[in-house]
């Protein structure tokens, strides 16, 4: 399946991979319409040989080697707790993903297409359906014929099986008196949670946003309460990419085209680890891209970051 990387900064779109998952319900066969961000896939293969391995969860098929790297592979359906019915081997397909620095295979029913959708369009996942964990879903959008997109928080998976842990105990206490705030954008409350306990251990005062919409507003508050001084309080902002309603490279174009905001540093901080993702932070003019979370490199970058603002008298 062929990748697009045309995307333009500022856009406040994305491409998915539109990706189905059957369900068995009492003989009757449901379509479950799924996307993930394709700059967190690598490529998609039909399903290989797998080795299984024993004492691992359910959901874990087994493992096999691409090109001298050992990938494991997990069933989404089973980790999804979905009753599956019987598929036509033919269609099956494994999702090479790259997130967080880890790769890791998951097997889905059929591979469609590439769909680009605004991230306007793509509503936060609020509910809790019957048939559907809401807490493994990032947010939804609509498609033709009145259908509805889920897009899957796949990096869950990776936390439930221990292969990315924040390691938040290595930002180093009072290393630097840093001081004043930080606003950090993300849609997930323990990426925040993640992100406010390392920089409150580097001495930021941190106020929370869930998307560039909201960070934008949450800017503007800002401004009316220290007006051109902002950026002498203002510290850092530190984004997510993905997000609902507007998308972190979004948001930065816009912060970076206001003349109250451009001086105010911006730190991408995302699960994408794709190059051209940090190519794109860099145009839209964020001072660095970290790939969550690796406390030694966020301390470094930061501080780096931040250092650099109070030289240039900002």
């Amino acid at each position: 399946m062929h990748i697009n990387d045309s995307l333009k900064v500022g856009s406040n779109e994305m491409e998915l991979v539109d990706f189905r998952i059957m369900k068995d319900e009492d003989g009757e066969i449901y379509e479950g319409i799924y996307g993930i961000n394709v700059s967190k896939v690598r490529e998609i293969i039909r399903l290989p040989k797998l080795t299984e391995l024993p004492s691992t969860p359910e959901y874990i098929e087994g493992i096999f080697d691409l090109r001298d790297v050992v990938i494991p592979v997990v069933n989404l359906a089973k980790w999804m707790g979905i009753k599956e019915p019987e598929i036509k081997k033919k269609k099956v397909r494994v999702i090479i993903t790259e997130f967080n620095n880890v790769l890791i295979g998951f097997v889905v029913h059929e591979a469609k297409r590439i769909r680009r959708i605004n991230w306007g369009d793509i509503e936060p996942a609020t509910f809790v359906s019957a048939s559907i964990d809401g807490s493994k879903i990032t947010g939804v959008t609509k498609i033709e014929g009145d259908n509805v997109l889920l897009i899957l928080d796949l990096e869950s998976i990776v936390q439930e099986l221990g292969l990315y842990e924040p390691d938040v105990e290595n930002i180093p206490d009072s290393m630097e008196d840093f001081s004043g705030l930080a606003l950090v954008l993300d849609d997930s409350v323990t990426a925040r949670k993640i992100v406010k306990e390392a920089l409150g251990k580097m001495g930021f005062n941190v106020i929370e946003a869930g998307d560039g919409e909201e960070g934008l507003e949450k800017l503007n508050d800002l401004y009316k309460t220290y007006g051109d001084a902002i950026s002498n309080q203002l510290k850092i902002i530190i984004s997510d990419v993905e997000m609902p309603r507007m998308d972190g490279f979004h948001f930065a174009a816009n912060v970076k085209e206001d003349e109250r905001f451009e001086k105010i540093p911006i730190v991408f901080n995302s699960s994408i680890s794709d190059h051209f993702s940090e190519i794109r932070g860099k145009e839209a003019g964020a001072e660095a891209y970290l790939v969550k979370f690796e406390a030694s490199s966020f301390y470094d970058e930061v501080a780096r970051v931040v250092r650099a603002h109070t030289k240039q008298g900002v």
